[in-house]
């Protein structure tokens, strides 16, 4: 047995970029070991430490007597190797946080390992029987499983197909021929609520050699499935953003669903992009990456625009038909002027008719609440959060006007609060109004509401889709989590009750958010029949991005916004990294991203350039006021470089009390 060696390496869930490692000594029972997390005293406090290494003798500097031990090891086995450890390095580089912030992120923070909720034993019928695959699928499914080169010249594919036209069914058939092979797969989905159904037609494919990771899990429950998918039980992991860190041996295949999802970004740090973050991983095992949607990121689109050229880092796999019967689906905007309400008499009609034939419709709205925005038309005082710069929203249910960023809530007023006028109130509606609307117009109908008020409950999203699916209820009315990769056979019709809540934001993708949020919604409707319909109420109905999505135009709606960007100097024609400060008092904000844009001019490269210092597009979150300024460069090599020197600079002699968050590839920048 060989000895313990006497000091360890460790490093910490901080934000600590330059020299982040710290040597111990090992704990009294001598369990410490490299890829194990333990307690140990970090400054004034005890703190989760992960060992990253062992020495012999202490590093250069450090005398014996200044060396604090380990107090007490976590793990019975290590749940971290030199790969994951290798992965994190590249992750603090790139995305300039810790490298411990960098780990923790990867690794569950579960302590003790609870039940795991692995699929049924059964594998079930195989994809209720192996479909008949298109000719499309066919060819798409051999050009991914004949790919074999050396991993740095393996280009990833893109399955490009309009919803409904059978990508699923290839991504799994992929999968089973890499796991015959004697390798593993990681199926990444944007969200919980999609990793339900893919988990579902997962695990009765694979049964249970497949494993599912995702948020919505106990740690313990995070912490049994992690370590059963290191010990090689597992071959295929489905999940949302976390599970491209899956620890599986002997990677052969990472699948991105719907590659276009917002969600595959990290909003804290280390604020990674799962994408990015599979191209790595690819890279390193050789493992083929497949991604797929219906309405690619324009990143992704511009990389596979040019088919066989050799400046596509991608390559492009069609597919161009519905199966199962269906058809692309009557997409008509409908202007709602002089409308009363929330609902169009077109609209009224539809969901009327669709009744009539025994089939369901799909309301979709991205905003929750009942009403969003009080106004005064006397003096045009407006009711907004005291923590926050954004309007408050009416909750009936709740009888509160609420921030939706930091949960803040008053009770709405009858009068004025400014000058006492009853001319004063809420306008503009949300799901819950048009819950209230439809059961009005359609009490015989049987309606349920899917949003974030009505599924906090564990499951309960899940329980409603399975109602849903089951022909239980007549209309799902719902926001995002009803838009996405969604198969009802029975939807006849989708109904998108104001389509541009999302157009007008200050955010350069806006556009491309609206796009692909009407397409996506689109392809839920005549999945399985020829009728489908979608109306697509909206204020500006001769919006380019809303009659481009109407008539389902991705490539032309691609041409035109890549254009824009272009001409305008927006990825994917530069890079972009984003400084964020926040503080709890204006000055302080002001002062500290003042500093920083003064330590930033003389280090910005030739071929980048600075925007702002300003004010974020939401000024104030949970009391805290917040200033950005962004560097955009022509490549990540110098932008890079530079960035690090600016954030050298600044730690030097900054303001603890202003808090700098570094965002490299930004998704959003409000």
């Amino acid at each position: 047995m060989t000895p313990t060696p006497p000091y360890f390496d460790l490093v910490f869930d901080v934000p600590i970029r330059e020299n982040p490692v710290f040597t111990y000594r090992g704990d009294p029972k001598g369990e410490a070991g490299v890829g194990k997390r333990v307690m140990a005293p970090f400054g004034r406090r005890e703190m989760t430490g992960y060992i990253i290494g062992e020495r012999a003798e202490p590093a250069a500097g450090l005398s014996e007597g200044s060396i604090k031990a380990i107090r007490r090891v976590v793990d019975a086995e290590p749940i971290f190797d030199e790969s994951d450890i290798d992965l994190a390095r590249w992750m603090a580089g790139y995305y300039l946080c810790g490298l411990g912030e960098a780990l923790a992120a990867m690794i569950p923070s579960g302590r003790r390992v609870g039940g795991y909720s692995s699929f049924p034993d059964d594998p079930g019928d195989i994809a209720r029987e192996a479909l008949a695959l298109s000719d499309e699928q066919e060819k798409a499914l051999a050009a991914i499983t004949a790919a074999a080169a050396p991993a740095e010249k393996l280009r990833p594919f893109y399955l490009f197909g309009i919803t409904g036209s059978g990508k699923t069914e290839v991504f799994l058939r992929s999968a089973e021929s890499v796991i015959r092979d004697g390798k593993s797969v990681i199926y990444l989905v944007p969200e919980i609520s999609l990793t339900h159904q893919t988990a579902e037609a997962i695990g009765k494919r694979f049964g249970p050699i497949a494993a599912t990771i995702h948020s919505g899990m106990s740690p313990g429950k995070r912490l049994a499935e992690w370590l059963r998918i290191r010990s090689g039980e597992v071959r295929i992991v489905v999940g949302p953003r976390s599970a491209v860190f899956a620890p599986l041996r002997n990677l052969g295949l990472i699948i991105i669903d719907e590659e276009h999802d917002g969600s595959y970004k990290s909003g804290n740090t280390p604020r990674y992009h799962a994408r990015q973050v599979a191209m790595r991983r690819s890279s390193i095992t050789g493992a083929r990456l497949v991604m797929g949607s219906a309405t690619p990121s324009v990143e992704a689109w511009k990389l596979m625009s040019s088919p066989g050229s050799k400046e596509a880092g991608i390559t492009r796999l069609d597919l161009t038909r519905r199966l199962s019967g269906g058809s692309p689906p009557e997409i008509i905007p409908v202007s709602l002027e002089h409308t009363e309400g929330c609902l169009t008499t077109e609209l009224k009609e539809e969901i009327r008719k669709t009744a009539q034939l025994g089939r369901q419709s799909i309301l979709f709205l991205n905003r929750r609440g009942f009403a969003y925005f009080y106004h005064c038309k006397q003096c045009g005082y407006e009711l907004t959060c005291k923590h926050c710069s954004v309007s408050l929203t009416y909750h009936k249910s709740k009888g509160r006007a609420v921030c939706h960023y930091c949960g803040y809530s008053v009770i709405p007023p009858r009068a004025c609060p400014q000058c006492g006028s009853l001319e004063a109130g809420f306008t503009g509606f949300g799901t819950e109004m048009i819950e209230e609307e439809v059961g009005r117009t359609f009490p015989e109908l049987r309606l349920r509401r899917a949003d974030a008020d009505t599924t906090g409950r564990k499951g309960s999203l899940a329980e409603t889709l399975d109602i849903f699916k089951a022909g239980g209820i007549d209309i799902l009315l719902g926001t995002q989590m009803v838009a996405k990769g969604l198969n009802f056979p029975g939807v006849r019709l989708v109904g998108v009750v104001l389509a541009d809540t999302g157009l007008h934001l200050p955010d350069f993708r806006a556009a491309e958010r609206t796009f692909s949020l009407i397409v996506q919604v689109a392809g839920r409707a005549g999945r399985y029949f020829p009728d489908g319909k979608v109306i697509v109420q909206t204020l500006r109905p001769n919006d380019p991005a809303i009659l481009r999505a109407c008539a389902l135009d991705v490539e032309g709606f691609f041409a035109a916004e890549l254009a824009q960007r272009e001409m305008l100097g927006f990825p994917p024609y530069t890079r972009l990294i984003r400084f964020t400060v926040r503080a709890k008092e204006a000055p302080r904000a002001d002062a500290a991203i003042k500093r920083l844009a003064g330590i930033a001019s003389p280090l910005i490269p030739r071929d980048a350039d600075i925007l702002g210092p300003a004010e974020c597009p939401i000024g104030i979150i949970s009391g805290n006021h917040r200033r950005q300024l962004i560097l955009r460069g022509k490549g990540m090599g110098t932008l890079h470089g530079a960035a690090k020197a600016i954030l050298d600079s600044y730690e030097k002699g900054r303001d603890a009390k202003a808090y700098l968050e570094v965002d490299v590839d930004p998704v959003s920048l409000l």
